[in-house]
């Protein structure tokens, strides 16, 4: 098989990452195909330093960030702060004074995971399963890398509403990975 090849079968998975981004299909269509036409046009800058998703997903995250910038007076979310449906889920979890109602599990060896192939591959459906908007923010924050400023104005949330966005989403990823990948149920993965 060769790299074209390889290349081609992540654009489904890189189409999703941008969607997730930038929630508009053209836009998302645009940053995969600008990232696959750099990624062939140099394929020798690949050079098997890395995975092949690795590599295309950071040419990728460059490309969602330029059309956020270029896009950005495009862009329009309405986010409602107040009202999202996570009261329930926070108190199901959270005492009042802040703590957990029970102990998160053992996780055992994190790093060792960290190299599982099928780890990323159930940490990516559990990041897909975040609501729409926690999921755009800890993307934005984890994997892009972006700085809290630059996403609460893309966002136009205030520096609380994105620590709080940040704060459910992680609890969401750490639930979620504590059923399918550390706890007894792990999710069957082609």
């Amino acid at each position: 098989m060769s790299i074209q090849d390889d290349i081609a079968e992540q654009h489904s998975y890189l189409l999703r990452f941008a969607r997730l981004q930038l929630r508009n299909d053209a836009w998302a269509e645009d940053a995969v195909s600008e990232t696959m036409l750099a990624a062939l046009s140099k394929p020798q800058s690949f050079g098997n330093r890395s995975q092949l998703k690795t590599w295309l997903v950071g040419i990728l995250k460059h490309k969602v960030i330029d059309c956020l910038r270029q896009r950005q007076r495009e862009v329009c979310i309405d986010i409602d702060s107040a009202s999202d449906g996570n009261e329930e889920l926070d108190a199901l979890v959270f005492k009042t004074d802040g703590h957990f109602q029970s102990p998160p599990a053992d996780w055992g060896n994190p790093e060792q995971d960290l190299n599982s192939t099928q780890f990323f591959a159930v940490m990516d459906i559990c990041v897909e399963k975040l609501p729409a908007v926690q999921g755009r923010v800890f993307l934005m924050r984890e994997w892009l890398e972006l700085s809290s400023d630059d996403i609460c104005k893309e966002l136009k949330l205030t520096q609380t509403n994105l620590y709080v966005q940040l704060h459910r989403s992680r609890s969401r990823l750490r639930e979620c990975l504590e059923i399918h990948w550390f706890g007894q149920k792990k999710l069957a993965i082609n």
